[in-house]
């Protein structure tokens, strides 16, 4: 009987997350056929789609961002639960959302010929004809999120020494995509408030990070 326990206990969490796909598809149908409908011959469609895809990235990565800084917070060892492979696997997927809507943000602007971005101009520094430093600015955003989760990958497989100094740049990535949106976006006045929260946000709790660090968790660093 005891052994039987796990097995239900795994078969209700895969029915959960069945569950909770679902929901989130049905929803999401929703939303995108509610959006397309609105959107059907607009010639602002494409700019509307980026821009959301773009804020949604934002606030993606500021999760992200949150989460990671909880992984490597020297009182990680007070919370309990979730346990600490839940809040990896919980890093990961949201590293996999962010890429996505960061990858629909860039090609909804690159493939708007109304936009004055362009590929050249989502992928290359200066290229775009549109607010270009602003533009540069979300393009070396986006690189050094790339760099972020190649560094990442190699977690596990290289010493912590080696991968996750190069990882912090993450840290940079939200920085520059914050101010990428504070000076890109044509809606940062409605948008303004939640760009000052969220980015207070991440710093009062990165500042805690390192605040809080010891001797011990310095050595640990430098030698893992």
């Amino acid at each position: 009987m005891t052994a039987l326990v796990p097995a239900v206990r795994r078969t209700l969490k895969a029915g959960a997350l069945v569950v909770a796909i679902g929901l989130s598809a049905g929803i999401t149908g929703v939303l995108v056929g509610a959006a397309a409908s609105r959107l059907s011959g607009n010639r602002m469609a494409p700019w509307i789609v980026g821009r959301a895809a773009g804020v949604c990235s934002y606030l993606l990565l500021v999760t992200l961002v949150l989460m990671g800084l909880a992984l490597s917070h020297p009182w990680r060892v007070r919370v309990r639960h979730p346990s600490t492979a839940s809040r990896i696997r919980l890093h990961v997927a949201l590293a996999a959302f962010t890429l996505i809507f960061v990858t629909l943000h860039v090609v909804a602007l690159a493939t708007d010929r109304y936009a004055g971005v362009g590929w050249w101009g989502a992928l290359l520094p200066m290229r775009a004809s549109y607010r270009p430093v602003a533009t540069t600015l979300g393009v070396i955003a986006l690189w050094s999120g790339v760099l972020a989760g190649v560094t990442a990958g190699l977690a596990g497989r290289l010493p912590r020494r080696m991968w996750w100094p190069i990882h912090k740049v993450a840290a940079i990535a939200l920085v520059l995509a914050w101010v990428h949106g504070v000076l890109g976006g044509g809606d940062t006045a409605a948008l303004f408030s939640l760009y000052v929260v969220t980015g207070g946000l991440v710093l009062v709790v990165a500042v805690s990070r390192y605040v809080a660090r010891n001797s011990a968790d310095l050595v640990a660093e430098l030698t893992s």
